[in-house]
């Protein structure tokens, strides 16, 4: 009788133990499920909360783009898309678009421009003019993200050959003071935030990957477009090929930058009296004719008329 009695406490008490732990895990779940429940609502609410503050360009306008984009990148042949991979990489990438984004604005703005204007010129009472202005409204919408893209091309080329020799002299002064090229280069990109030193920044980083040097500043010169730094990149691809001391390299390609600068000034000024004859003859000229004839054909006229 002892026996089972010991037994039987020791059944229950491990029963009892068992239910116990039991309800224990399960109010661990429970605090669990429930802490789990409130960080989603949470987390939930804070996304939409942070969609809502987002703009109504980002929410609604950027989606349907690309959407379109999507689309447009279906049918978009290689060639035309590496053609407008090249342009975007000279202009700098405006918006980080790619050609098929680039397209789908073309097209949204084909299309939007031309209704805008349409429902403008038609309640205004102008029925005659909206056709004019559709039409132009589509040539605008179309050809205008093109003359964006080459006026932003012109532009940055123009930043990159005026600050180009200062970026070799800041190289050459780096080199002389016991730097490897690659370091010196990164000097360039911490004390410039052009875009020349974004490029190299790129650079810098497509050689940490693995990627040879000389094809990593040949990629940069063909995304600038630039004569000078092609003029730049093959001598100092050339001095690395054949042991030359590079800092005279870099040093010779300052001044040589230098004085093509000066000679393309040059040029401009010689060609600033040609430009300035429309002007001078079409608007300039009949102003100080009538300064200075008109009160002479005034009295000549009071004359006449008192005979």
């Amino acid at each position: 009788m002892v026996v089972l009695g010991i037994v039987f406490l020791t059944f229950a008490s491990i029963v009892t133990m068992g239910v116990g732990i039991g309800k224990m895990a399960s109010r661990g779940e429970q605090a669990i499920s429930q802490r789990l429940s409130r960080l989603n609502d949470g987390l939930t609410a804070n996304i939409r909360q942070v969609e809502l503050n987002k703009p109504l360009s980002e929410r609604l306008f950027l989606p349907l783009l690309r959407r379109i984009a999507s689309q447009t990148a279906k049918n978009l042949p290689a060639e035309r898309r590496q053609r407008l991979q090249k342009a975007l990489q000279r202009a700098g990438n405006p918006g980080n678009m790619g050609p098929a984004e680039f397209l789908a604005i073309k097209a949204v703005l084909t299309v939007v421009l031309p209704f805008i204007t349409g429902a403008v010129t038609i309640n205004s009472g102008w029925e005659w003019r909206s056709f004019t202005g559709v039409g132009l409204a589509m040539l605008v919408g179309w050809y205008g993200p093109d003359l964006y893209l080459k006026t932003g091309t012109a532009k940055r080329q123009a930043i990159i050959s005026k600050s180009l020799p200062d970026v070799l002299d800041l190289l050459t002064v780096s080199i002389e003071a016991g730097l490897g090229f690659d370091a010196a280069l990164s000097k360039v990109v911490e004390k410039d935030s052009g875009p020349l030193a974004l490029e190299f920044r790129r650079a810098l980083q497509e050689v940490m990957v693995g990627k040879p040097r000389r094809e990593a500043l040949r990629d940069v010169a063909q995304r600038i477009d630039v004569e000078e730094f092609y003029t730049f990149i093959n001598a100092v691809v050339q001095a690395d090929q054949l042991g030359l001391g590079i800092v005279n390299v870099l040093r010779n390609q300052s001044d040589q930058i230098r004085v093509r600068r000066r000679q393309r000034i040059e040029e401009q000024a010689m060609k600033a009296p040609v430009k300035m004859l429309f002007p001078l003859v079409f608007f300039i000229f009949p102003a100080i004719f009538i300064i200075l004839l008109g009160p002479a054909l005034i009295q000549i006229m009071e004359v006449m008329q008192n005979k």
